[in-house]
């Protein structure tokens, strides 16, 4: 038997491949699925299962194409209705694999399909539990993302808790804990960096697991929940409903386009342009209107957290031969609808003459200066909890998440001094500021981390401050 987490950092997910006496289950698998196929021709394995914890919301999972590529079989637990062919299985009902055996457990609570899976291995020992989004290491899983008019989250919230202290809490306390995701996942609010941990250790640590009663349970995971990416629903849909073949997203975006057909496309389309370079470049100079979001950062969450309508036409531009890590990298959260990117990149759009942007960058200790010379408005687009921690005097609070909220507090009457904590949020939101015309942008290199180190951050407050 061997067990395999495939962590993917970006998304803060895990996908795991079982195998055993040529026999694997993948469990959550992401949107290309050929790396799972691969292995397990490296193992002389057939995929005899293709495991889903949950409907996902924070990704597209490629159990579709897997289970088409790999002839394996689409196993959802109880209450989960996909619109395709799959197995729904029953609470307790054992999938012989191999050698071992898997063991279905359903834990409603963070959606009502939710379920856990358990390995027991070739001796009949509980060896480890996939608990997707039911139980994370230091945290459990939100109970908003399922509410529905006759569930609130207190009552997923309440499923939750029977779930584990029923079902996960009276296992061994050495039995393995692989979670959907980590640290980074709007999923959870709590989340280690660890990606696994023992059962038993989760019962001391995690402080869902250490409520006194389900009250208490109750108000500790409903307790400061901020409300999800507005992409989550849509891949939801999608992965009940269906998508589209990876192929045939990874044909339609790999389009090179020259900058003249690129520009007539963008016309033509209302295609989004998006700018994936690196926050240095993209400042030095961009295609105007376009939206930066570096594929080296968070992208796919900001993605999903600033692009609202999942349909969008998108046209790319990328680091030259980093073209198909975007198109796939925007599949994963369901932006199947990537039209082409800009080939030479924005090099070539530059020796085509074509018109250009930038962003004004000053350093923080040019920042500093201006600070103590004029009262100059200071826009932090870190998250509430990072400006309430510290923040420069004065500053308004408008988080990158709720830019498009707050586009009518924005105007050209004054520069606006930008930052974030480092440089890659701020340059974010001064794209998709200045694509509704807001121009008088100045960015704070290196962020709040750099205005520390200045004189100006020995005024910055620790008290709460009026948002955007």
């Amino acid at each position: 038997m061997k067990v395999e987490q495939i962590y993917t950092g970006c998304l803060a997910h895990g996908a795991y491949y079982i195998v055993s006496n040529g026999e694997a289950a993948i469990i959550d698998p992401l949107r290309e699925v050929a790396p799972y196929v691969e292995q397990a021709k490296k193992d002389n394995a057939k995929i005899k299962y293709v495991l889903e914890t949950h409907f996902h919301a924070d990704f597209v999972s490629g159990h579709l194409d897997l289970a088409k590529q790999s002839g394996g079989k689409i196993v959802f637990g109880p209450n989960a209705k996909p619109d395709y062919e799959a197995h729904v299985a029953e609470d307790g009902e054992i999938l012989p694999l191999g050698n071992v055996k898997i063991k279905v457990l359903h834990t409603p609570g963070h959606t009502m399909e939710s379920t856990t899976f358990l390995l027991i291995d070739e001796d009949g020992k509980e060896h480890s539990i996939f608990t997707g989004d039911t139980l994370f290491i230091g945290d459990v899983g939100r109970p908003d993302l399922a509410v529905k008019t006759d569930l609130t989250q207190e009552d997923l919230a309440s499923h939750l808790y029977d779930s584990l202290h029923g079902k996960i809490l009276t296992l061994p306390d050495d039995v393995i804990v692989y979670p959907g995701h980590g640290a980074g996942s709007a999923c959870g609010k709590n989340m280690s960096k660890e990606t696994f941990d023992t059962l038993g250790n989760q019962k001391q640590v995690n402080y869902a697991l250490r409520a006194e009663s389900r009250e208490a349970f109750i108000k500790e995971v409903t307790d400061g929940l901020l409300p999800p990416p507005a992409y989550f629903p849509e891949n939801v849909r999608m992965n009940k409903q269906g998508y589209d073949s990876i192929d045939d997203v990874l044909d339609r975006g790999l389009q090179a386009l020259a900058p003249n057909e690129f520009e007539q496309v963008a016309n033509a389309t209302g295609a989004l342009v998006l700018d994936t370079r690196s926050a240095d470049e993209f400042a030095k100079g961009f295609i105007p209107k376009s939206v930066f979001v570096g594929i080296d950062g968070s992208f796919a969450p900001w993605v999903g957290a600033l692009i609202p309508d999942i349909t969008q036409k998108i046209l790319v531009v990328a680091e030259e031969g980093r073209e198909e890590e975007v198109v796939t990298r925007l599949a994963r959260v369901g932006y199947d609808h990537a039209i082409g990117f800009l080939k030479g990149s924005f090099a070539a759009w530059e020796a085509a003459g074509k018109e250009t942007d930038s962003v004004t960058s000053i350093s923080a200790t040019e920042f500093a200066s201006r600070k103590k010379a004029d009262n100059v408005k200071v826009v932090d687009v870190r998250k509430q909890n990072e400006y309430l921690s510290q923040h420069v005097e004065e500053a308004i609070n408008a988080p990158l998440d709720y830019i498009n909220d707050h586009m009518d507090k924005f105007d050209n009457s004054a520069d606006a001094y930008i930052h974030c904590a480092g440089g890659y949020r701020s340059m974010i939101a001064a794209s998709v500021l200045k694509a509704r015309g807001v121009h008088n942008l100045v960015n704070v290199e290196g962020g709040f981390k750099a205005i520390a180190e200045t004189d100006v951050a020995k005024s910055a407050e620790v008290c709460p401050s009026t948002l955007v």
